[in-house]
């Protein structure tokens, strides 16, 4: 094989990577930029919240109930600006930290439940704020424990 066509070829393999390497480069930096996507899915929701309470809990609420407080957790998110008004990348830009806390939500559903006089005791929506706040961390949607929050 003649040299210049070995020479050719290593500037070819030389540039193929070159190319590679800036692109995977290139996107990688994109993607550490980008907040991961979570995608909450209501139905999943419920099942998981309705598998993950006490047994206790489980025998007195019903999917429907279940799927109540669920919604009502997320109103109160959305008022906190913590739901996206469309699921779309978005850039890792959180100027102000919020920082939901299990007795500040289960406070206001239990005051939700009771303006809608639904039969569902407070020790059960308790259970379910409790469990729904594990199903946003089974499925990435929960960051960072706020500083002096635990060890």
């Amino acid at each position: 094989m003649p040299v210049a066509a070995i020479v050719i070829l290593v500037i070819a393999g030389v540039a193929v990577f070159a190319i590679a390497a800036v692109t995977v480069g290139r996107e990688a930096h994109r993607l550490d930029a980008v907040a991961p996507r979570a995608t909450y899915v209501l139905d999943d929701a419920v099942e998981y919240v309705a598998d993950h309470i006490p047994p206790d809990s489980q025998a007195r609420l019903t999917h429907d109930e279940v799927r109540q407080l669920l919604r009502m957790h997320m109103t109160q998110l959305r008022e906190h600006g913590l739901q996206p008004t469309q699921a779309v990348d978005h850039v890792q830009d959180i100027a102000d930290p919020v920082v939901v806390e299990e007795t500040d939500a289960a406070g206001y559903l239990i005051g939700r439940v009771e303006a809608a006089g639904l039969p569902i005791e407070d020790v059960d929506v308790v259970h379910v704020v409790d469990a729904h706040l594990a199903y946003f961390e089974s499925i990435g949607a929960v960051g960072p424990p706020a500083e002096g929050d635990g060890p």
